[in-house]
């Protein structure tokens, strides 16, 4: 029961951290690494990714240094690595489409916080950003998911090329 209080909470605290960071380090004196995410660029990759192997790194430490006792400490390395888990797939996957197999979703929760995230990104500098955190939203963007409908999920129809028209057109 310990281990999965001390890995909630640590998942949850990251919430906390991520935003704290987010707000006073990344769009503070790091902003020269976080800039990377704020601009459009051509790469894959961009310098802001560099702080994936910072908590990367910290949760392999813990699950190292604790798994001989698996003591608080390796629990503590599985909610970072939990919440990292998460982040990648809701921010990067999700919100960012750096991985093209989840384009758009019908889940409130999930269409708020993109909307949430896009007022995020809607500067380009450090200064007078807003909702710098990645799982909590502010409610108003709940409010603005509900009102806004959901996309309508269509099917694409194969492309059909001119020479097959011409053909159906003759059969008939």
């Amino acid at each position: 029961m310990a281990a999965v209080a001390t890995t909630t909470a640590t998942f949850l605290g990251m919430e906390f951290i991520a935003w704290f960071m987010h707000k006073f380090v990344l769009h503070g004196p790091l902003w020269f690494l976080h800039r990377s995410h704020h601009v459009r660029h051509p790469h894959h990759f961009e310098r802001n990714d560099f702080f994936f192997l910072f908590y990367g790194a910290l949760s392999a430490l813990l699950i190292i240094y604790g798994s001989p006792e698996k003591d608080f400490r390796f629990w503590m390395g599985v909610g970072i690595a939990a919440y990292g888990t998460v982040y990648f797939f809701v921010h990067d996957v999700l919100i960012h489409g750096r991985m093209r197999f989840w384009r758009k979703s019908r889940n409130t929760y999930l269409r708020a916080l993109n909307m949430a995230h896009k007022m995020h990104h809607k500067t380009t500098s450090r200064d007078n950003s807003e909702e710098f955190g990645m799982l909590w939203v502010s409610p108003r963007y709940f409010a603005l998911a509900l009102r806004k409908p959901a996309p309508t999920r269509t099917l694409r129809q194969p492309a059909v090329n001119s020479k097959s028209k011409q053909l159906e057109g003759k059969d008939s």
